[in-house]
């Protein structure tokens, strides 16, 4: 009996021997985790607000087209596009002879109108006519009067002349066509006066966020490499749907130089004081994992270890994304090398 719990007792020591040297083998044989080379960019909170890039076209705010209120056939149109013009000059005409036949007619009938009246009240005075027919016959009178005043509120409007100080953009209409009441013949504004403004299109987001009075930088290829102060004037109210996006109309602080036309492209530079909150612009190539919403970012606190943090995503641009959140406590983000890291790994700093 002893013999055999010896034997027992000898195996078991043999067992627990080798195995604890087969485990130290196998532990020396894992290599360390690597050690992984990254960069860094220092982390600076933008406290005065969101700001973003929006593209769009020069204008006025009093762009306008002009047409005739009656119609007609145009007799003549004396400017062309490009030509300058002043307030209240003659612009186009249309042929009178049709709204001067009508002002003819209507004095005509007015004149039968008068003597019909009185011819009424002579009859009705002589108790021959009834006071139904002098009444009548004042109703035709009053009937006629009108009409004269219309026809001649129309014989003023057979001109177009010029509401401002401008230029004139469009020739819409040509000498002879045929047009109707309203239908515009010439698109003129008021660039003379220097009232330009920069109307662009934004997303709906950035429209939730804009507010009248917001600063701005405005730039163009035809400008140069000058930046120009503006501020937001005011926000469309609805979708365009030519564009699919919301219009936000940018107004110059000072006057553009002359050689700015209508139509010509520029670029806005937003920021956004209706947004309180710090945000952080981090390289598109930092996110991982991003949604719109969340996402994921590396960041080290000692230059030797990576941490990974969830942050609030505010947009993603072309070639940034602004972060609402997550970045409080962090100085350092990790930019090159994300994608081979996870939480805790060593890293190398590289500098560039």
């Amino acid at each position: 009996m002893n013999k055999f719990f010896n034997l027992l007792v000898s195996a078991i020591y043999w067992t627990v021997f080798l195995s604890s040297c087969g485990q130290a083998d196998r532990q020396s044989a894992i290599p360390d985790t690597d050690t992984i080379p990254v960069t860094l960019m220092r982390l600076y909170s933008d406290e005065t607000g969101v700001s973003f890039e929006a593209t769009g076209t020069f204008t006025t705010d009093d762009e306008t087209l002009l047409g005739f209120k009656n119609g007609g056939v145009i007799e003549r149109i004396y400017v062309r596009e490009g030509d300058p013009i002043n307030a209240g000059q003659l612009l186009a005409r249309v042929h009178t002879d049709e709204i001067e036949a009508k002002v003819s007619q209507a004095s005509l009938a007015l004149e039968k109108a008068k003597r019909d009246y009185e011819r009424a009240s002579k009859l009705y005075y002589d108790s021959v006519s009834t006071l139904e027919q002098m009444q009548n016959a004042k109703t035709a009178l009053d009937l006629a009067q009108q009409d004269i005043k219309s026809v001649r509120v129309n014989q003023q409007y057979t001109d177009i002349r010029s509401t401002s100080n401008g230029y004139v953009l469009a020739r819409l209409a040509q000498e002879g066509q045929v047009v109707g009441p309203g239908t515009p013949v010439l698109q003129v504004n008021g660039a003379n006066d220097g009232n330009w403004q920069l109307k662009v299109g934004v997303s709906d987001r950035q429209w939730a966020a804009v507010g009248e009075g917001d600063t701005a930088r405005i730039s163009s290829d035809a400008l140069g490499e000058g930046m120009y102060a503006a501020i937001v004037r005011k926000k469309s109210k609805g979708l365009d749907p030519k564009t699919g996006t919301f219009s936000v109309y940018l107004t110059l602080v000072d006057n553009l130089p002359s050689k700015v036309a209508a139509g010509m492209f520029g670029k806005a530079y937003m920021r956004l004081r209706s947004v309180e909150q710090a945000t952080w612009s981090i390289p598109y190539e930092s996110l991982l994992e991003g949604n719109g919403k969340e996402g994921y970012v590396f960041i080290t606190d000692d230059g030797k270890t990576a941490r990974k943090v969830k942050v609030h995503i505010a947009s993603i641009q072309a070639d940034e994304v602004l972060i609402a959140a997550g970045l409080e406590a962090a100085t350092a983000l990790i930019v090159s090398g994300s994608p081979y890291l996870v939480d805790g790994t060593p890293i190398k700093v590289i500098e560039q």
